[in-house]
């Protein structure tokens, strides 16, 4: 879901929640579903719902008989993606039973039965709903809270983490989930100017602490997006819970069924290379992309937040019995 329908397989939708108009286009749509080879009657996981564009997409793919289930820590996601995975007028008789969940993707393997899924995608990150909304304090580029939950009912926000952790616990998880090196000078500088009250705010010191080193005026990411990237991760335990899911991918995944997962930074990347490199030398996965596929230059044209996307796939190859005892 990081940096990123309800008509079919439309690549782009505006949706409306709460006077705000949000535009999400789902990555790699196309070169998702065809890496899910997506089957009439089949049952697909969804594990990161967003807004809906692609469990749309594979929705109108899966007939009566089919199934899909969908995941999302947030609350208002799900509830727009409830509405845009309603039936289409005309086409009730032929749409999937649906299922969504209010959880996080690391509890997909207490969720779904054993050996179930024909497919399983997982659009890891924060979604387009999220970054555009500034009062849910992800961005760094408008004034906002400190907030950044996915999961608006979690107990841990930003605000705790950057206004009560001491110095050199900031540094590292600034420096372990964000592979920022100037960690530590940032951290002492956030330190030294709490309290600090916004995004902006935060922002503004982060930019200041760290400084561009030889890199061109205009060039480059902005020197507050690994930080903002760092405390994002760590308030929403998106590797821990990542590792829950490609733990729990080939519990639920049938024999023949796919594995398809879009990653936006190298964290989770060598996450996602590494379980299916593991899982293959195991017999559970065969790997399906020796390299991660990128979106074309037409799509980042288009959507300027699909540039650092890399998507693996595999397929399942273990029988279930064996699973059972791990």
């Amino acid at each position: 879901m990081d940096e990123i329908g309800s008509e079919g397989s439309e690549s782009a939708l505006t949706s409306a929640h709460g006077g705000r108009r949000f535009s999400h286009a789902p990555v790699l749509l196309q070169e998702a579903i065809d890496f899910l080879a997506i089957r009439r009657g089949g049952t697909y996981i969804d594990a990161t719902l967003g807004l809906g564009g692609h469990s749309s997409a594979i929705a109108a793919m899966l007939g009566p008989e089919g199934r899909l289930i969908g995941f999302d820590k947030d609350t208002k996601a799900l509830e727009m993606a409830r509405k845009r995975l309603n039936a289409p007028e005309g086409r009730e008789q032929d749409w999937p039973e649906i299922t969504l969940h209010h959880a996080s993707y690391a509890e997909i393997a207490e969720r779904v039965a054993p050996g179930s899924a024909d497919g399983l995608l997982a659009d890891l990150g924060v979604s387009s709903m999220q970054l555009d909304d500034a009062s849910r304090g992800f961005s760094f580029q408008a004034e906002g809270p400190l907030d950044m939950r996915m999961n608006p009912q979690s107990e841990l926000s930003a605000d705790q983490v950057v206004n009560q952790f001491d110095e050199s616990t900031l540094a590292d998880l600034i420096y372990e989930f964000g592979e920022e090196r100037r960690s530590r000078r940032i951290a002492r500088a956030i330190v030294r100017a709490r309290p600090i009250k916004s995004t902006a705010h935060l922002a503004r010191v982060v930019s200041a602490a760290a400084r561009p080193m030889n890199q061109p005026r205009g060039k480059g990411i902005h020197p507050a997006t690994l930080t903002f990237q760092a405390i994002r991760i760590y308030v929403n335990r998106e590797l821990e819970d990542l590792r829950a899911l490609l733990k729990g991918a080939p519990k639920v995944v049938k024999p023949g069924g796919r594995l398809v997962v879009i990653s936006f930074h190298s964290l989770e990347d060598r996450m996602v290379k590494d379980a299916i490199r593991e899982g293959a030398r195991e017999g559970i996965w065969e790997p399906l992309t020796r390299k991660p596929v990128i979106a074309s230059e037409r799509e980042i044209a288009e959507n300027p937040r699909a540039r650092s996307t890399k998507m693996r796939a595999a397929v399942r190859m273990e029988s279930q019995s064996r699973l059972k005892n791990r």
